[in-house]
């Protein structure tokens, strides 16, 4: 097996024919997120034979991007799984087949402390696999109560924290990781990188990202978001086309992304309600009609922008309210993870898996280093309104500010 040869194809392994039995998901209401109860999964073989993504969606208001769970054959026989997904019927089948050929799931890494949107998943999953090890991020909380691990549905005696040092880690032969952990005052942001070092895969959950021009799979299996957002107003109707699927996507991640992106311009109630009493039928039944904003005409240029290329980039959010509170610590940690060998990265968002260098990896981190050239600079312009958030949160106290760029060397 020659290592990165999933950066080059990813196969399409299985899924389902629609059966909506399939898809339930029946705790969606611990995170009411679209597409709630029913959770579509789809299985990719990233690596031949070693390495497996598993995609369902998840959004609000149609905004739905991909969440990934992401499956590692072991050596020694079994599988290794990082960040959870809904373990759906459809899910458990498609996992069940890989445990049927590689041997049972024995480790379970929960690689973040304040992604809900990973950590619901966690309990039930493990519930289903019952002789699995559960590591978890270290500095676990949950809001607006902070509670035990055990409340959150994590089975008791078989959860731990994962050991700070990669070394003491039962899988440590295979993999190598180096945890991120930032204190923000209210809760921690915990990024846990694992590196699978036969396959040469850095295996990443929020910290970096790349955006495809075209929907990816798991968003074509129901396209109606995505043709949602084609639209220029509430009376256009909905029509299922390739670009439109495509202009869709592209103005879905600009949301996804930036909250409000500059070339978004929101109308006011009165006019948005005129919209709706014009859009046609079948329109009116998702959020009674209602299409309250506007594009401008220069939209793509703030998508191509985001998009650099295909090139890996760090989430605006985390660039303007996250990283920038311990700056040194985070190009500790970056540059420690660019010393290993990787020529493929799977975070558990968006596109996966990336082409990467360890070289491009470390120059993601550049926004913290004002001495140096920052080859994805994102428009002012459209982080303003993630900066508005901010502001609001300063005033607040709910945030602080983040301390000055001394990095040292």
């Amino acid at each position: 097996m020659m290592p990165g040869r999933g950066a080059k194809s990813k196969k399409l392994l299985h899924h389902s024919p629609p059966d909506q039995r399939d898809w339930s998901w029946f705790f969606w209401f611990t995170l009411p997120l679209y597409p709630y109860s029913k959770r579509r999964t789809i299985c990719r073989e990233i690596v031949e034979n070693t390495i497996w993504s598993f995609e369902q969606l998840h959004g609000i208001l149609y905004t739905v991007t991909p969440i990934r769970m992401t499956v590692v054959r072991l050596e020694a026989g079994g599988l290794l799984v990082y960040a959870p997904v809904a373990p759906t019927p459809e899910c458990l089948r498609l996992v069940k087949a890989l445990v049927a050929e590689h041997g049972d799931v024995k480790y379970i890494l929960l690689p973040t402390a304040s992604g809900l949107e990973h950590k619901v998943f966690v309990g039930p999953f493990a519930r289903c696999f019952p002789t699995a090890q559960v590591f978890v991020a270290p500095h676990q909380w949950s809001f607006p109560v902070n509670l035990p691990l055990s409340w959150l549905g994590f089975p008791k005696d078989r959860t731990q924290i994962l050991p700070q040092d990669s070394k003491l880690a039962p899988f440590a032969d295979e993999f190598d990781y180096a945890v991120l952990d930032i204190d923000l005052g209210r809760g921690s942001f915990v990024e846990v990188a694992v590196l699978h070092k036969a396959s040469r895969s850095l295996l990443l959950t929020d910290t970096l990202l790349s955006i495809s021009e075209d929907p990816p799979t798991i968003a074509q299996l129901d396209p109606y978001p995505l043709l949602f957002h084609a639209r220029e107003d509430a009376a256009e109707p909905i029509e299922d086309t390739e670009a439109n699927r495509c202009k869709g996507w592209q103005r879905i991640a600009l949301f996804a992304v930036y909250f409000r992106p500059a070339t978004l311009e929101p109308i006011g109630l009165k006019q948005a309600v005129r919209g709706a009493l014009k859009a046609p039928n079948h329109t009116r039944k998702v959020y009674f009609g209602l299409f309250p904003w506007r594009w401008q005409a220069d939209w793509q240029r703030s998508f191509q922008a985001l998009r650099a290329n295909g090139r890996p980039f760090v989430a605006p959010i985390l660039q303007t309210l996250i990283l920038p509170q311990a700056p040194q610590q985070v190009i500790e940690w970056a540059n420690q993870i660019a010393t290993w060998e990787f020529c493929q990265i799977i975070p558990c968002h968006f596109d996966a898996p990336i082409a990467a260098t360890p070289s491009q990896f470390r120059q993601a981190f550049a926004f913290l280093e004002p001495s140096e050239i920052n080859l994805v600079t994102l428009p002012e312009t459209d982080v303003a309104f993630i900066k508005s958030i901010e502001t609001k949160l300063l005033e607040l106290g709910i945030a602080t500010l983040p301390p000055e760029n001394d990095i040292s060397y």
